[in-house]
């Protein structure tokens, strides 16, 4: 990848690109890892190689890659698990910070993002939050919720935790992206999501389309010619029916998914287009009050 010029080049996208750490597998590969202080020795699930990754080797790895935004290795504790489990990880994060601080050599270029970890305690949050701040990062990431607790409890840390964020500064909710759960955040003070779900669906059959969540395998769109959405501009909607989409979709054919996946991402970047517009009118409460509501449909 370094010698293809770095992941821009490489994809051919000058856009902004974040990479995240490996932290992650700290949590997703638990029954395949050893975690020590020092880092985490994996087991790849594909063939079995042992890979050692410690925060000096992501940052090193990252700062390679070339993203514009580049996070911190982390630990991120599993839902549901003890206050003693969760301090450590916590802890231990905060330390790893520091080392990814020291290792980073693309600070004018790339931007190192801290991450706050705390799993659902709250004051483990907050102390978290204000440790990292010490730290006068670029940016700060909300990590370590979607991994199995309630969209309620969820929304509990996250409206705890932002505030202890500095308002000039991203602030950036990992791993969650539904229409209500990022308006929710945002009225919090979050700018910045990630999320698997648009691709997902998409790998699945389905479509986000207005706020709904159409399986696109259904009878109904068998003889429907119509675009999956007239009013979106993406490549999907703009050459192909629902007809079509369903037929590939229930042919098992790979380009079904590829066209609803980027139907998928690119209705969600118009929602919080829209969020964005809406908070710059001063009317976010009033026009997304129906995403605002904790058990709206």
């Amino acid at each position: 990848m370094e010698r293809a010029g770095g992941l821009h080049r490489f994809m051919g996208w000058q856009g902004p690109i974040l990479t995240d750490s490996g932290g992650f597998q700290v949590f997703s590969l638990s029954q395949l890892r050893t975690l020590t202080e020092e880092g985490v020795t994996f087991r790849s699930p594909r063939d079995g190689q042992m890979i050692n990754l410690t925060p000096e080797r992501s940052i090193e790895i990252q700062n390679r890659l070339g993203a514009d935004v580049i996070m911190a290795f982390d630990e991120c504790p599993p839902y549901p698990a003890e206050r003693s489990e969760v301090e450590l990880a916590t802890e231990r994060t905060y330390r790893w910070l520091k080392r990814c601080i020291a290792a980073h050599r693309r600070s004018e270029e790339q931007a190192l993002f801290g991450i706050v970890q705390g799993g659902v305690y709250l004051d483990l949050r907050r102390a978290a939050a204000k440790s990292l701040v010490s730290l006068d990062l670029p940016g700060y990431a909300i990590g370590g919720v979607s991994v199995g607790e309630p969209a309620e409890l969820i929304h509990e840390i996250v409206t705890t935790t932002t505030p202890y964020l500095p308002i000039d500064k991203p602030r950036y909710l990992m791993g969650v992206g539904t229409y209500r759960e990022m308006a929710r955040a945002i009225a919090a003070g979050i700018d910045l999501f990630d999320c698997v779900i648009p691709t997902r669906l998409g790998r699945h059959g389905a479509a986000l389309v207005q706020g709904e969540r159409w399986n696109l395998k259904n009878a109904r769109f068998r003889e429907d010619f119509t675009p999956l959405d007239a009013t979106c501009p993406c490549y999907c909607c703009q050459n192909f029916s629902r007809a079509y989409l369903n037929h590939l979709i229930r042919s098992q054919e790979a380009l079904g998914y590829t066209l609803l996946s980027l139907h998928n991402v690119t209705e969600l970047i118009r929602f919080t287009q829209r969020i964005r517009e809406a908070i710059q009118r001063d009317s976010f409460a009033t026009e997304f009050a129906h995403w605002l509501e904790p058990n709206g449909t």
